[in-house]
């Protein structure tokens, strides 16, 4: 059940030490760490004029079983400078805060961001987490998803980590399994009370963000509605495929 945890973890922290050397300082502008429409529509303009004259999308390799909101990163080097004049400055490899990916690849490739601050978070996380044999967990939230002790990890205060779509801190969670996941429950329920939505119970509402965003909810677990509309996780490690 925790080997799944050990591999995330080590990708991550191998993931976290290329990170921190270009995050710094460029991260620190401002312009670097909100989207940016024009860099977005650029890079559309891109990976479109490059998949018609290759017929394959500027696409990194990835694990078949990776997370699909981070599965498809843009590879900048097959598109600069031929159809790219620059990597965006808000880019991770520029300095800034998000991964550009390709969403939807088959039926309809579109441009997307991670924002990589959760992942730095879930890093910092997991190398305390490291040393313990057993997930740290707190409190069951459901059946399969816990709140974290920080207490017994050292910490003085939960982590969470800024929302891209509000102005909220978000919290971290560990499923059973032992991978942290960033929890957008707060920011769910928002979108979905603002904009009078009722989704049905059993369709996954993460995809109501990646529709009304740029940025993607990454290292989230699945979400769905309860009988009063609120978010709930919809997560069950035991009906996997094996």
């Amino acid at each position: 059940m925790l080997k799944n945890r050990w591999r995330v973890s080590a990708l991550l922290i191998i993931f976290s030490i290329l990170l921190s050397g270009c995050m710094y300082p460029a991260d620190q502008r401002v312009e670097n760490q909100i989207p940016d429409q024009v860099q977005l529509d650029g890079v559309q303009r891109a990976i479109e004029e490059y998949q018609a004259d290759t017929g394959v999308l500027p696409i990194k390799n990835r694990d078949m079983d990776t997370d699909i909101f981070i599965k498809y990163p843009i590879d900048f080097e097959k598109l600069v400078p031929k159809y790219l004049s620059n990597t965006p400055g808000n880019s991770f490899e520029k300095g800034g805060i998000f991964q550009y990916i390709i969403w939807d690849p088959e039926e309809n490739p579109t441009v997307k961001l991670v924002d990589l601050r959760s992942a730095e978070a879930i890093r910092d996380l997991n190398i305390r987490l490291l040393p313990f044999k057993y997930p740290m967990f707190k409190t069951a939230i459901t059946d399969f998803v816990y709140t974290i002790n920080y207490e017994e990890l050292g910490y003085k205060t939960e982590l969470t980590v800024p929302s891209p779509y509000t102005n909220n801190q978000l919290p971290l969670v560990l499923s059973s399994e032992g991978d942290i996941y960033v929890d957008y429950s707060i920011d769910l329920n928002i979108f979905i009370q603002e904009n009078n939505l009722t989704p049905k119970p059993g369709e996954d509402i993460r995809m109501l963000l990646v529709d009304a965003y740029p940025v993607v909810p990454a290292y989230s677990l699945p979400y769905t509605v309860n009988e009063k509309n609120e978010p709930i996780f919809m997560y069950d490690p035991t009906k996997k495929e094996k």
